[in-house]
């Protein structure tokens, strides 16, 4: 999604209606502050601001995301390519989410490991020893639910059985038998259990 090109449409839209930021920040409730960042390409605005932005402006919430005004021969052509951009961005931004599940547990396995060996084979008090294979732990163990919230919230499971796909509850994502990212859990559709694959 072009942030720039977005807005300056906002900015050509607010101008040729002859408003400030100020007198546009003031009708969709927002502050002057946050119209300049959408303007200078820093950001764009959530979905709760959408509509009342292109309400205010007169452009639908098509053009505003694809920085143009647009006519009715390509409405339909833009509207499917801008679907496809947003779904593409959202893949591309899961599969990061999945990697960094994995460089978070790869460090947090390397802290906890160094924390074991230092407290084995260096010199310390007893006391020392304990806190930092408490730490350790701790540190691990935290990571562990938070990986796991990652993997839950990014993507899809796909039944092995009737292959819908569906975003299981936490819980029966941490307490399921799994090998890597493939989960023995009950499918919300034909409600039997089976191996359910990660899928983006």
């Amino acid at each position: 999604m072009d942030y720039d090109k977005i807005g300056k449409f906002i900015k050509n839209e607010r101008k040729a209606k002859k408003m400030t930021q100020e007198e546009l920040a003031n009708k969709i409730f927002v502050s002057e502050k946050t119209v300049s960042k959408w303007e200078n390409g820093k950001g764009i605005p959530d979905t709760n601001t959408l509509p009342k932005l292109c309400e205010a402006l007169g452009f639908t919430v098509n053009e505003l995301l694809n920085g143009e005004k647009i006519n009715n021969n390509n409405y339909t052509e833009k509207a499917e390519n801008k679907l496809f951009e947003l779904q593409k961005t959202k893949e591309d931004n899961e599969k990061r989410l999945l990697l960094a599940e994995w460089v978070i547990m790869i460090n947090v396995s390397l802290l906890l490991l160094i924390s074991v060996l230092i407290s084995s084979f260096i010199e310390l008090a007893t006391w020392l020893r304990v806190c930092l294979i408490v730490f350790g732990f701790l540190a691990f163990v935290t990571s562990i639910f938070f990986a796991i919230r990652i993997e839950q919230k990014a993507g899809y499971y796909e039944c092995e059985k009737c292959h819908h796909r569906y975003i299981p509850t936490y819980n029966q994502v941490c307490w399921s038998m799994h090998f890597g990212r493939t989960r023995y859990i009950k499918c919300p559709k034909c409600k039997q259990k089976s191996w359910n694959k990660k899928v983006l």
